[in-house]
């Protein structure tokens, strides 16, 4: 029975595999397929898989969170795992690292720079470790004797560990360590490390470098320590081990600290030869040491593992060109069931959808419903053939600022109906000509329009506080000081799309605010419509369109092919414009009040 489930969803990890699955449903039960994940290493979607063929034989009950049927426990018995005791430290839940209360305050802090810092890009395999995550790390470096004192080298920092040290050293009253040095390709994640370390005490250098090249000469041999959280590949291991054995001290003994998410035995078998090839020898191993605010395929946590140097510690890596991310080595499909109808539908490389998140967007191509549960794997070398693949529906956050055309509550956006593939989208509208452009400033006059800046942030204050009252009504936030200070910190890291209207030496009389995104699954760019405001004018609607074509133009500048916006039910203006500009309903949000106190009278 083990092996024929194993087989069914081509498990690597054969009978052992599922063998862990019932003894952690005997153990947890009621389970839910991430405790499951959690409690074996195995990813979310594999668990899943496991559960239905288990399902299937009767062995575990259709009601989630799930449990052993009598038959599933009998067969536990007969396998000889009917014995439940948990070793597992009830203080520390199997980390080896508690943080003590005197930095509670720390991991407060961490979190508030975690909502005002760069969002995590799930295309290149990124995916923010918890607060408590960050402390725990640098715990871990205390622990090891790596620090206090000396130098760390970071090898990317999206997790922004290196304000985690300067926030613990901060709050115990002096730096912990001598230098930080931060090597990472995106500028708004070293800006904002920059930003935030300069009140912090902590000397923390940051360089801009695209790691697929070895390091820059001046940081070779510098550094005491290093810490990585590289891609989730084999390569991703080698590539950031090998600019961090770069960056440190030429000999034995110095700490490498490094994270990454399970895998297959076969696949970690790649990661430690990647390892031993280095000269790094393992001097210590955590399972879920780390936690992720996403990070769903993996259970949302990751192991830790410090390594040390030897003597025969090198890199030899040089310029690397090939697969660095999860998403470049996927090559096969797997089958989901839909719930509603019994529709097998293939996802992946190939297929229709290449992702099961827009397979849910669109709906089940039988019955339109869902949702999908993970099956097998599909065989690789008889790919199901598909027509050309959608495009997937983007999950956008919610905007800082709630713009005039905001739903009626702060709710989650809800998705978007199907799209047609990017050859048959009809397109809404194409810049003016210039005798178009040219009669549309005339109309417009005296106003022009110009990128917005510090000095106009009174003016916008105002206009987000009149958003707010026409989007929310008594619910609106509408103090325009809190509004200037928040769109403040928003330009002070970038002030690309936003766009004021104003006359010759008057304070601004219109607002825009247009963002570029990527989708975190996809990695497609889309433009989201903020803010988009007027003054009352005698020619308001022409300065209204002024903006709102400064703003598409702005998209089109920056290779932007799809655009969204979100307007009031009741806001009739501001919809009557959207559609002139050729914008289609693909949505709408509903509101719902329920009585308070449970309803009870």
């Amino acid at each position: 029975m083990l092996t024929e489930v194993a087989d069914a969803v081509r498990l690597q990890e054969g009978p052992p595999g599922v063998r862990s699955v019932l003894r952690a449903l005997r153990r947890l039960a009621p389970a839910s397929t991430k405790d499951l994940s959690r409690a074996t290493g195995l990813p979310v979607p594999i668990v899943a898989a496991l559960g239905n063929e288990l399902r299937r034989r009767g062995l575990v009950t259709t009601e989630r969170p799930s449990r052993l049927t009598e038959a599933g426990q009998d067969v536990v018995a007969q396998l000889g795992m009917d014995l439940t005791l948990d070793a597992t430290c009830r203080t520390c839940d199997g980390r080896e690292l508690v943080i003590p209360d005197v930095l509670d305050e720390a991991v407060r802090r961490l979190r508030a720079l975690m909502e005002s810092g760069p969002a995590a890009d799930m295309a290149i395999d990124q995916s923010h470790c918890t607060a408590e995550t960050k402390v725990r790390r640098v715990l871990a470096l205390l622990t090891a004797g790596a620090l206090p004192g000396g130098s760390l080298l970071l090898v990317g920092d999206d997790d922004l560990v290196s304000l985690a040290v300067a926030v613990v050293g901060d709050v115990l009253g002096a730096p912990i360590v001598e230098r930080v040095t931060v090597v990472d390709i995106s500028t708004e994640i070293l800006d904002y490390i920059q930003k935030v370390s300069a009140g912090l005490g902590t000397r923390v250098e940051t360089v801009r470098h695209d790691l697929r090249q070895p390091l820059p000469a001046e940081l070779h041999g510098r550094h005491d320590v290093a810490m990585t959280d590289p891609p989730y590949t084999p390569e991703g291991a080698r590539l950031f081990l090998s600019r961090a054995v770069e960056g440190l001290r030429p000999g034995p003994a110095h700490s490498v600290f490094f994270s990454f998410g399970g895998k297959s035995p076969d696949e970690m078998l790649e990661v430690q030869r990647e390892i031993m090839a280095l000269g790094l020898v393992t001097n210590g191993y955590v399972r879920n040491f780390n936690e992720y605010e996403g990070s769903g395929i993996l259970g949302g946590v990751g192991f830790f593992q410090h390594l040390l140097t030897t003597r025969s510690t090198a890199s030899a890596q040089g310029d690397y060109s090939g697969p660095l991310y999860t998403g470049d080595k996927r090559t096969r499909q797997r089958a989901y069931e839909c719930v509603a109808c019994g529709e097998i539908v293939p996802v992946g490389p190939g297929a229709r959808w290449t992702s099961v998140a827009a397979l849910r967007t669109d709906g089940c191509p039988r019955c339109g419903k869902g949702p999908f549960r993970p099956g097998r794997l599909m065989p690789e070398a008889q790919p199901e053939a598909q027509p050309e693949a959608q495009p997937e529906a983007r999950q956008k956050a919610q905007p800082e600022a709630q713009p005039q055309q905001a739903a009626p509550a702060p709710a989650p956006e809800p998705r978007k109906t199907p799209t047609e593939p990017p050859s048959s989208r009809t397109i809404g509208w194409r810049p003016p000509s210039a005798e178009t452009r040219a009669a549309l400033e005339q109309r417009s006059r005296p106003y022009v329009t110009r990128q917005a800046d510090e000095r106009d942030l009174p003016a916008i204050g105002a206009f987000e506080a009149e958003i707010a009252r026409v989007s929310f009504g008594e619910d609106a936030i509408d103090d325009p000081a809190r509004w200037a200070a928040r769109l403040g910190r928003a330009m002070e890291k970038s002030k690309e799309g936003m766009i004021v209207a104003h006359g010759p030496g008057e304070e601004p009389v219109g607002w825009c605010w247009v963002s570029i995104n990527q989708n975190a699954m996809t990695g497609e760019r889309y433009a989201n419509f903020r803010s988009l405001a007027v003054s009352p004018l005698d020619n308001r609607g022409d300065v209204a369109e002024l903006l709102l074509t400064a703003g598409l133009e702005f998209c089109l500048a920056n290779g932007i092919t799809e655009v969204v916006g979100r307007v009031h039910v009741g806001n009739v203006p501001m919809r009557t414009v959207y559609r002139k500009f050729g914008f289609d309903p693909t949505s709408l949000a509903m509101k719902l009040f329920l009585p308070e106190g449970g309803g009870t009278r």
